[in-house]
């Protein structure tokens, strides 16, 4: 069963309170997802300690649920 857009953005948003989610559905099927999340908690971190925050926020539906998710992580500017 696929993963709605919605779905996706609250999740991260309950993990990231002060996160801006954009998440678009890249081929209108409800499985392949891109999303840019700036969060302040991204600054410092590399990109695969960013990303890992974001997956984690998932509670274990990439690969499932959610086939697909291109992601931009960045830490807001100063």
């Amino acid at each position: 069963m696929a993963m709605d857009q919605h779905e996706i953005e609250r999740l991260i948003r309950e993990a990231l309170p002060d996160a801006r989610v954009e998440v678009r559905d890249l081929a209108g099927d409800g499985d392949h997802y891109a999303a840019t999340v700036v969060s302040e908690a991204f600054r410092g971190k590399t990109r695969v300690a960013q990303h890992k925050l974001v997956y984690d926020a998932l509670k274990g539906r990439m690969g499932g649920e959610l086939h697909a998710l291109a992601l931009q992580t960045v830490a807001p500017d100063a």
